[in-house]
């Protein structure tokens, strides 16, 4: 008989535990279920490596952050259109405005995050003031890119651009090139691997930082308190339909915050500067 008791007692506790994790298993997945989802479209380098530090942020706030890596400059775009993503970080306001007008597409920008200054990296020719006559100077393709590149090369004193072209800058506004200078017109990401085939090239951030370049070998780079820095901040952008998303307001306060203010300024050594 006394056994018989035992065994129903130590039965009754095990049921007991069961039912316990049981609860606890679905509380923690009721709360699971309770977050609200985004999905995050973004380049490899900065700018999934900065949402990686807003993931765990955004965790206790109550929204799970899903971060799609990109390597190219359409499908981030092409992505929040469509619905697949809810938002995308890459781009600059210029770049947007530009797929918009070419696409017909109506995406919108939340705010800026940070800044990534354009460098002049050496190929050939390892000094800017030993540029020869002729010289091969590779530069972005696009045309927000390519403006940029002419800007910092007028900055730099290597040619100068008409009084009016501005971030609409190309090849056509060069009203004074004393060098005669070619220019070698590439996609932004063909940069780094053309540099032993030109003297220079003028080279985005991100793509400079991906090729293991590091912006204190640039030979030159743009002023934190120029134009560009005005212009170029890199953006969180989405679709019309999304921009009051409470969750994607959520996402921009803490990609502006101190924690990934801190993390930029401490990881890509003035690379990538922070806007905020």
């Amino acid at each position: 008989m006394k056994n018989r008791i035992i065994k129903r007692i130590i039965a009754s506790a095990l049921i007991l535990t069961a039912g316990a994790s049981l609860a606890a298993c679905s509380s923690a997945n009721a709360a699971e279920d309770d977050k609200v989802t985004i999905r995050v479209g973004a380049s490899i380098t900065p700018h999934s490596e900065i949402l990686e530090i807003a993931k765990p942020i955004l965790a206790d706030k109550g929204i799970n952050l899903e971060i799609v890596q990109i390597e190219d400059s359409i499908t981030p775009n092409t992505g929040v259109i469509e619905g697949s993503l809810d938002a995308n970080y890459f781009q600059h306001v210029p770049y947007l405005e530009q797929f918009n007008e070419e696409n017909g597409s109506d995406l919108v920008s939340l705010g800026a995050v940070h800044y990534e200054p354009f460098g002049i990296y050496a190929g050939r020719t390892t000094d800017l003031n030993e540029l020869p006559d002729g010289a091969v100077v590779a530069v972005p393709n696009n045309v927000t890119n390519e403006a940029r590149a002419l800007l910092l090369l007028e900055q730099e004193g290597i040619l100068v651009l008409s009084e009016d072209a501005g971030i609409t800058a190309t090849v056509e506004d060069i009203v004074e090139n004393p060098k005669n200078i070619q220019f070698e017109e590439l996609a932004p990401e063909q940069l780094v691997a053309a540099l032993p085939d030109v003297d220079v090239a003028v080279i985005n951030g991100n793509y400079a930082i991906e090729g293991g370049l590091h912006v204190s070998q640039a030979l030159a780079v743009e002023a934190n308190d120029g134009l560009a820095a005005q212009t170029y901040g890199n953006i969180l952008a989405t679709s019309p339909a999304h921009q009051n998303d409470e969750a994607l307001k959520t996402l921009l306060e803490v990609l502006q915050g101190p924690e990934v203010k801190a993390f930029i300024e401490n990881t890509y050594d003035g690379a990538v500067v922070p806007l905020n």
